[in-house]
């Protein structure tokens, strides 16, 4: 409606993608070509840590890679009462989880920053038997591709040793998903004038916290320049709570300045791109 209303200087598609929460709608979309012609992108996530009318809109790291892994724990099973008999998955896997910890803690530079995660754990079925085998599962973020990659090779190589060490086997298998957010500083810049142009230069705020979460807006921002933005969603008088949360609940009127916002965005971009063209 609103760019109806007020066009932009070139055509403007809007994107209604599914499956953000499972990291897969925005690499369907673009493999799709329903955006090869695409000069840039822009996009937003409701944050209740900034109060409605607040727009965060600023170059640099936004979101992390978001990676899962699974790691089987293969040994030999025996009862219980006689431990000598096996080759005890569910030591090697509590193992496996500790050292695990000891990537970011002791094997990456501090400033790089990244999380290694386990947040599933299933192994045997009755108190008194030790299992055959054990499974892990978690995910693991980072901000740099490098430090990605670094964390990609620790996990597996961390697991596998262990694991022989306990004479079991760690059978790996890792999952990429959405690389980080990185916002440009050419279209970062675009979208901070035409965020001052809808809430005032004073509402748009610097982010101010090092977000390990993920999106899969990066999957665009590797084809295309753009920014994602955070839209302030907390009502006067609300408490601030993170996203994910059992008290998360975006105030309504949050829509309606990320509309004013993303309409202006791309008013800006378009001008923007036809002077350079």
């Amino acid at each position: 409606m609103l760019l109806i209303k007020e066009p932009a200087h070139g055509d403007v598609l809007i994107v209604l993608q599914p499956a953000e929460e499972v990291g897969e709608g925005a690499a369907a979309i673009l493999a799709s070509g329903a955006l090869d012609s695409v000069q840039a992108i822009f996009g937003g996530h409701v944050d209740r840590r900034f109060r409605v009318g607040q727009v965060v809109a600023q170059p640099g790291p936004m979101a992390a890679s978001a990676d899962t892994f699974s790691i089987e724990v293969v040994g030999r099973g025996a009862h219980g009462a006689r431990p000598h008999e096996a080759a005890d998955p569910i030591v090697a896997a509590a193992a496996i989880v500790t050292s695990l910890q000891t990537i970011v803690s002791r094997r990456l530079d501090p400033a790089a920053l990244a999380v290694v995660t386990v947040g599933a754990i299933h192994g045997g079925s009755a108190p008194n038997v030790i299992p055959e085998r054990v499974e892990l599962r978690g995910t693991m973020r980072a901000l740099q591709p490098s430090t990605r990659q670094a964390l990609h090779d620790d996990v597996g190589a961390l697991a596998t040793a262990v694991a022989a060490a306990h004479g079991t086997r760690a059978l790996v298998t890792i999952e990429r998903g959405p690389p980080p957010i990185v916002n440009p500083e050419r279209e970062s810049a675009w979208a901070r004038t035409a965020a001052e142009r809808v809430v005032g230069a004073p509402n748009v705020v610097p982010f101010g916290v090092t977000n390990m979460g993920g999106e899969d807006f990066a999957f665009y921002l590797e084809r295309m320049g753009g920014c994602f933005l955070r839209i302030g969603a907390r009502e006067p008088g609300g408490e601030p709570a993170p996203a994910h949360s059992p008290r998360f609940m975006a105030a309504e009127e949050s829509i309606f300045v990320g509309a004013a916002v993303l309409a202006e965005c791309a008013r800006e971009a378009s001008a923007q791109i036809a002077r350079l063209s």
